[in-house]
């Protein structure tokens, strides 16, 4: 498999992960931050080589791992931390790992071979256009109430998002979360655009006071004219 380049080392975990927002820093051979992404097994990338990850998650990253209720080493974050090796950007292993770290208030959990934030790092480094890190680490940014961070997080997730009403529909309830309102509506208007059946965000920033109906119906229109 292609190696990939790692990007630029920077002061700190939170500025290293500024400078990974654009793509084109992956192509920069530099300091490898928060490890080596060379591991025994792949790296495999989790969006297009899931049947290589089959092995890997029957026994390291189990239902009952995933669940919290058994590990299979004798910590859950050694599993997370096995099954992030092989898959830097394992959508399901970043969640979980996230959520242990914050039920235990410990950013380096007993097993874990990286900090919860490391494992992020090497996510993006990885795999830069994989919309779902961002948005899983922008959730993780927002429950530590890191607001500016997780918005950086998701205003990059907005670039990748393209024409997919599903993705800005999620960047949408996150920008909720984290209070920004505007940016909220843009990702809602977007979704119902595209054609995103499902109303949960509107009816959210309706009842906030904060759907613009006239700057919907503009939109809407805009979008008719275009597609004639």
């Amino acid at each position: 498999m292609l190696k990939r380049k790692a990007a630029p080392l920077t002061a700190s975990a939170c500025a290293l992960v500024a400078a990974l927002a654009s793509p084109a820093h992956a192509q920069q051979p530099a300091v490898e931050p928060c490890g080596s992404l060379q591991n025994a097994y792949g790296p495999y990338d989790y969006r297009t080589e899931k049947k290589m990850l089959a092995i890997v998650e029957q026994f390291h990253f189990t239902p009952a791992v995933e669940n919290l209720i058994k590990p299979m080493f004798q910590h859950f974050a050694a599993d997370f931390d096995y099954t992030l090796r092989a898959s830097p950007n394992h959508h399901r292993a970043l969640i979980t790992m996230a959520r242990h770290s914050l039920k235990l208030h410990d950013e380096k959990p007993p097993g874990a071979g990286q900090t919860t934030e490391c494992y992020f790092v090497r996510a993006i480094r990885f795999a830069p256009d994989d919309i779902m890190v961002r948005m899983i680490y922008a959730d993780h940014l927002i429950k530590q109430s890191r607001i500016d961070e997780a918005v950086k997080q998701l205003d990059f997730g907005a670039t990748l998002a393209e024409d997919n009403p599903f993705s800005h529909y999620n960047l949408g309830l996150l920008y909720f979360e984290a209070k920004k309102m505007d940016k909220a509506a843009e990702r809602a208007r977007e979704a119902e655009r595209l054609g995103f059946p499902r109303q949960d965000l509107k009816a959210k920033l309706v009842a906030a006071g904060k759907w613009d109906t006239d700057a919907s119906v503009t939109a809407g229109a805009a979008a008719s004219a275009a597609a004639r």
